[in-house]
């Protein structure tokens, strides 16, 4: 399944896929039917994909250029339109903001240095399968996201190359379904990323920064944790971490 969000709904056009685990019928409507959706396989763009092609064409053939059949709620999609939004969704873009592999960094960047490789659309099942890809798409993304800075810090290290130093964190882990979108990750140092795996920092619903204080020093705190024990978040509200997988995290992991 590729998602669409619309203008009313704010306009990123196609922007992830999930697969679908099986249908349901809804007991209340014999003509409605649900798509139960696999948690663990959603994977966000590293770019959405407007509704038109460069020459104006609709990414799905047969859809007028605006209005009409755009606004129904689900709809499908053949296999080589998929893949052409596949291939649109993951393809290299040039970002004015991405710093070189080598080089002075002149200002502050809020992309990250790595090479993205051209997407090869033929094996689509390793998008919802190869662990490879998704971790490399999912890091790239989530440091993007971030601006290369530490979300529990505030500190933005960066190599000789200009790389960002920082990690890419999933709040619900992989092995525990957790899905390869921003929302689901944070961009953390080595070390706060250790950390949070291990439960002893967490993030409340109000972003304030959680510590498991019996498990960790005043003074390690001090030098690791931003002063303000506030969360550095994405100005864009859909790249903000998702208050259900936070909760998910104290639930499940935080030891304080």
């Amino acid at each position: 399944m590729v998602f669409y969000e619309g203008r009313a709904g704010g306009g990123r056009g196609y922007f992830g896929v999930q697969r679908v685990l099986r249908i349901e019928d809804d007991p209340a409507d014999p003509t409605h039917a649900y798509a139960i959706l696999h948690q663990g396989s959603e994977l966000s763009f590293e770019s959405a994909v407007p509704r038109l092609q460069e020459g104006g064409a609709p990414y799905e053939t047969g859809l007028p250029r605006f209005g009409g059949y755009n606004t129904q709620a689900v709809r499908l999609i053949s296999d080589a339109d998929f893949d052409k939004i596949l291939a649109a969704g993951f393809s290299s873009k040039a970002h004015p903001d991405r710093l070189p592999r080598t080089g002075g960094i002149e200002r502050r960047a809020e992309g990250f240095a790595d090479i993205q490789e051209a997407f090869d659309p033929a094996p689509r099942a390793r998008i919802l399968t190869s662990r490879t890809f998704r971790d490399r798409s999912f890091a790239k993304q989530v440091k993007f996201a971030y601006g290369g800075v530490c979300a529990l810090s505030g500190l933005e290290l960066r190599n000789g190359g200009g790389r960002p130093e920082v990690e890419a964190a999933h709040i619900i882990p992989v092995e525990h379904n957790g899905p390869d979108v921003v929302r689901n990750g944070m961009a953390l140092s080595g070390t706060l990323h250790w950390m949070f795996d291990r439960g002893l920092v967490s993030v409340d619903d109000d972003h304030s920064i959680l510590i498991a204080e019996r498990s960790v020093a005043s003074d390690s705190l001090a030098r690791l944790i931003s002063p303000d024990r506030k969360l550095l978040t994405p100005n864009a509200v859909h790249l903000q971490p998702h208050r259900d997988y936070l909760r998910w995290h104290r639930e499940n992991c935080f030891k304080g």
